[in-house]
């Protein structure tokens, strides 16, 4: 489905929407036939006037309008929009785990030691609660970790900040606190199904994760959606390829522990 973003009465993008939200605008005099429109495969932006045939409206009530020379619509237009690939997005991920991490192990130890003595006390369902509970204070923190970060004005967590990234709404706005919240549990899912619905960014028109089709975000680059769109990084930044690099080589050096431990279980059991 073709998506179409427009400029309002005073001159800012909105979108995206489908054709029949864009006529449904007009048909309700929010945008006129000088009204500029962009959808991608266009060169630049147009009067409304100038693609009436695409959209369907008759060209004989829509009078044919020109762009003033050297106007310049809009300060950001969605062809410079850059968004967040899956690795960029991964290297956030990792600090933001260590963050959380290091934010929730002085309140987690206590209830692994709890259910530790549960244990050796001959009480199951002691240690069953004190897990329970570990893991419900784990979810909830997280959720409020990354609902916080992404509805404040930074719209990106202390990983995402790193790597030069932000959340946002389709048109650049910023997430009010219920959607950030509820963008938190849905990441929940992309986990439940085995990672799939972090992999699908990578394969995804917009690089959106299956939270971010669930609610509606996107992720881009810091500078998109401003005047300096410019100023934004296509691929992987140098924070990106340093994170990603130092965790590589942590899993290589674990692979080759578990390895070295094998090998030697091995030469064990066979002598």
């Amino acid at each position: 489905m073709t998506q179409w973003f427009y400029a309002d009465a005073a001159g800012m993008q909105q979108g995206p929407v489908e054709a029949e939200a864009l006529l449904a605008r007009y048909a309700a005099a929010d945008i006129t036939p000088a009204s500029l429109v962009w959808r991608e495969g266009l060169a630049g932006w147009l009067p409304l006037s100038a693609v009436a045939a695409e959209l369907g409206l008759a060209e004989a009530d829509l009078p044919a309008v020109e762009t003033p020379a050297g106007a310049v619509p809009l300060p950001v237009g969605p062809a410079d929009i850059v968004y967040a690939g899956f690795w960029r997005r991964t290297a956030a991920n990792i600090i933001d785990g260590l963050a959380v991490a290091l934010v929730v192990l002085p309140f987690t130890l206590p209830m692994i030691f709890a259910a530790g003595f549960a244990t050796e006390a001959g009480h199951p369902f002691g240690m069953f609660f004190a897990q329970l509970g570990v893991q419900l204070f784990v979810l909830i923190a997280t959720v409020l970790y990354f609902a916080c970060f992404h509805a404040s004005r930074l719209m990106a967590s202390p990983g995402k900040l790193a790597v030069g990234i932000k959340v946002v709404r389709p048109d650049g706005q910023r997430l009010n606190f219920g959607r950030s919240v509820g963008r938190g549990f849905a990441y929940y899912l992309s986990y439940f199904t085995l990672y799939i619905g972090f992999l699908i960014a990578a394969f995804t028109e917009r690089k959106q994760a299956l939270h971010d089709l669930i609610c509606d975000t996107l992720v881009v680059d810091r500078w998109a959606f401003t005047d300096e769109p410019q100023r934004q990084t296509r691929g992987l930044d140098v924070v990106s390829i340093v994170i990603l690099a130092i965790y590589g080589l942590i899993l290589l050096l674990l692979l080759l522990a578990l390895a070295a431990v094998a090998a030697m279980a091995l030469a064990g059991a066979l002598h």
